[in-house]
């Protein structure tokens, strides 16, 4: 067994371990690989400390791995099932690298017993806060279709950089003031190496003005889906936009062969859609 810190070179081997370790046990659904995908090159991730991430290697393959979410204080733990007793000697590696001035977080599925018991034996307490994991199976699809006057895109990444970022500023409610926006936002292109534009659906108004978005992140080795992430900007909420985005990307998604699709979330807007609530995460946390 090797242990080694992180560097870009291992960026696949660190996705095909979230694959595995979610193939047939979904109780770190809340840690995929399109999660991890999303938050590498999300702008607010510290790229700059990527080498703490802490992996552990059999023959070159990844078999466990201690990786801070999106800043220092809150990490991901795991390893695959048969290298299960080298989750404690993980802990303790996330607590001395991985923690902030308050300590450390992990998310552990209520379902995980042996997880739980071995976080407490290290000193880990449960908090009051959790994470919820809403699924859609997706057999059971309804139709949506976009209001009039509404028009579906495929936006580039790269291309279409400033538009996405003035639509991500607007649906999560910083506001909607372009000058603040240009003045605050650097607009950086946002290349993810796994996302397919195909699932990464927007839809214009009548102006030519982005209105909602939603991406839906998907890889034949998986037959799962995630969500990440939905959007409307204020004045077009309550038309019925991302619900149509949402329903397009998971019929996608079906057709090139996902079975079920994962959200973090526990909003009633998914509720309606025909997600249920599917685990709960609750975090534990060393001072």
């Amino acid at each position: 067994m090797k242990f080694k810190r992180f560097c870009d070179a291992d960026y696949e081997a660190v996705c095909d371990f979230l694959i595995e370790r979610n193939r047939t046990d979904r109780t770190h659904i809340n840690w995929n690989w399109a999660r991890f995908e999303w938050m590498y090159e999300h702008p607010e991730f510290d790229k700059d400390a990527r080498d703490a991430i802490g992996l552990w290697l059999d023959g070159g393959r990844v078999v466990g791995a201690a990786i801070y979410d999106m800043y220092f204080g809150e990490a991901f733990c795991g390893v695959l099932p048969e290298y299960a007793a080298l989750y404690p000697e993980i802990l303790a590696y996330a607590y001395d690298a991985l923690k902030d001035e308050n300590g450390l977080a992990i998310a552990i599925c209520d379902e995980n017993a042996a997880e739980i018991e071995a976080a407490k034996h290290a000193g880990f307490f449960p908090i009051n806060q959790t994470e919820t994991i809403m699924e859609n199976d997706l057999g059971k699809l309804r139709p949506a279709s976009l209001p009039q006057g509404f028009t579906l895109v495929e936006p580039d990444p790269v291309k279409n950089a400033y538009e996405l970022q003035w639509l991500f500023w607007q649906g999560f409610d910083h506001g909607e003031d372009r000058a603040e926006f240009e003045r605050a936002e650097a607009i950086v292109p946002r290349v993810r190496k796994h996302m397919r534009t195909e699932l990464g659906l927007a839809t214009v108004d009548e102006t030519g003005e982005y209105a909602a978005f939603c991406c839906l992140w998907f890889d034949e080795k998986t037959d799962y889906g995630y969500v990440e992430p939905v959007c409307t900007v204020p004045r077009h909420r309550g038309k019925g936009l991302a619900k149509a985005l949402l329903f397009e990307a998971l019929n996608r998604a079906k057709a090139l062969g996902a079975k079920t699709a994962y959200v973090i979330s526990d909003m009633p807007f998914y509720e309606k859609l025909g997600f249920r609530k599917t685990f709960r995460f609750c975090f534990y946390r060393k001072a």
